[in-house]
């Protein structure tokens, strides 16, 4: 498998991040995102959005991150990461939905601020990030994975890159001490591969 990624995007590290945890041997590709290489036509055919990440298994080609996971978890048959009982595969599915919106659109956009220099309002979206952050903390009250399984599921993998990063768009943490928890069980599983560290927002 090939994995067209950047070092500095939390999608990347997600789709990353699942295929260390399976141990699937694959090939990384950086895109030159500086040198607008995502939107090239030979990349664009892979991914008409020009986004990364983007995974090659052979003649297929899954473009966008959370396509990645379940794709992996479905090749794979890893059951336990996806699980196939209708309301726990419902449940991960709406944390991939938070994935793709409510963080893209908060602590993602927040750390794209002081990362890339993204033209966000800071305020707004770091308050969204925080709206955020309060569900995460209180469904992990009663939970220790986000799907409420005994073991993680993809929605941790979706959800983990750009909380663990949130600092860096200035989002303080210190208030979710069950979400930092979260964080530390999520980094301590077997094959874990760490997300690039910037020194941007509290981490400068």
């Amino acid at each position: 498998m090939k994995l067209y990624y950047h070092p500095l995007s939390g999608h990347s590290h997600r789709a990353r991040l699942f295929l260390a945890l399976l141990g699937i041997e694959h090939e990384l590709v950086e895109v030159d995102l500086a040198a607008r290489a995502h939107k090239t036509p030979e990349f664009l055919a892979m991914s008409p959005f020009g986004e990364i990440p983007v995974l090659v298994d052979g003649e297929t080609v899954v473009a966008d991150s959370n396509a990645i996971l379940v794709y992996l978890s479905r090749v794979t048959n890893a059951t336990s990461w996806l699980p196939k009982d209708v309301a726990t595969e419902v449940e991960v599915q709406r944390w991939l939905s938070v994935a793709a919106g409510k963080i893209a659109y908060g602590a993602c956009a927040a750390r794209l601020v002081t990362v890339f220099d993204a033209p966000f309002d800071p305020d707004e979206v770091i308050h969204r990030a925080h709206d955020t952050l309060k569900v995460v903390e209180t469904t992990l009250a009663s939970r220790t994975w986000l799907a409420g399984t005994p073991s993680p599921t993809i929605a941790d993998v979706a959800l983990y890159s750009y909380i663990a990063r949130a600092p860096e768009g200035n989002v303080d943490l210190s208030a979710y001490p069950l979400t930092r928890g979260w964080l530390e069980r999520v980094e301590a599983l077997p094959k874990f591969v760490p997300f690039q560290k910037t020194p941007a927002g509290l981490e400068a």
